[in-house]
């Protein structure tokens, strides 16, 4: 065989195989921008203290959907993935609107977590729900909540909940206030279970 046409008959093949190594590359590069970008989101966010007995993050309630919610600084929010049973239903595969509207009222309230704390605790005064479509049970849900405006009593905030292809089910927008002395009071004996838990 003649070596020029040897050389010329191989030259096509390094060159595809340069661009697959370089395919292949990319692909590795790509999956790890992903992996370290999704390490860093987790890693970047605290997550908050949950109660003994809240219908909604209690771990010691039967019947609590036992949330957890994290907070995200860089984006200025709380977030929290539930999925909420079909016994928790208003119609066949849809979640009642009195969970909708529970789970946007916990999750905007925390949000005031972000710059006063832990213990920085408030109660809705005004909340206003804003049912866009039917929230669908047995699905995971994404809950954000965000303040507006924030002083040493009260604040406004808002939630959403959103499907797992971003599309918006509900949100809200509320009024938190500092809650009156007596139910401070008989929160006092709730602290010791008021703790950030293992996931």
């Amino acid at each position: 065989m003649n070596p020029e046409r040897r050389t010329q008959n191989a030259e096509p093949r390094t060159q595809t195989g340069l661009v697959s190594n370089l395919c292949a590359i990319l692909w590795y590069l790509k999956v790890y921008g992903y992996l370290y970008k999704l390490n860093n989101e987790v890693c970047n966010m605290k997550k908050q203290a949950n109660s003994r007995t809240c219908f909604l993050c209690g771990r010691q309630n039967d019947i609590s959907l036992k949330m957890s919610w994290y907070e995200d600084h860089d984006a200025q929010q709380v977030r929290a993935t539930v999925t909420v049973p079909e016994h928790f239903n208003g119609y066949p595969g849809v979640v009642h609107g009195g969970i909708v509207a529970a789970i946007l009222d916990e999750t905007s309230g925390r949000a005031i977590m972000l710059k006063s704390g832990q213990d920085a605790l408030m109660v809705a005064l005004k909340l206003e729900v804003l049912f866009r479509r039917p929230t669908p049970t047995d699905i995971p849900l994404t809950a954000t909540g965000r303040v507006i405006k924030q002083s040493a009593n009260r604040a406004k905030v808002a939630g959403e909940i959103r499907l797992p292809d971003g599309t918006l089910t509900a949100e809200c927008k509320a009024v938190v206030v500092r809650p009156p002395a007596e139910i401070m009071e008989s929160w006092e004996a709730e602290k010791p279970y008021w703790k950030v838990d293992d996931d």
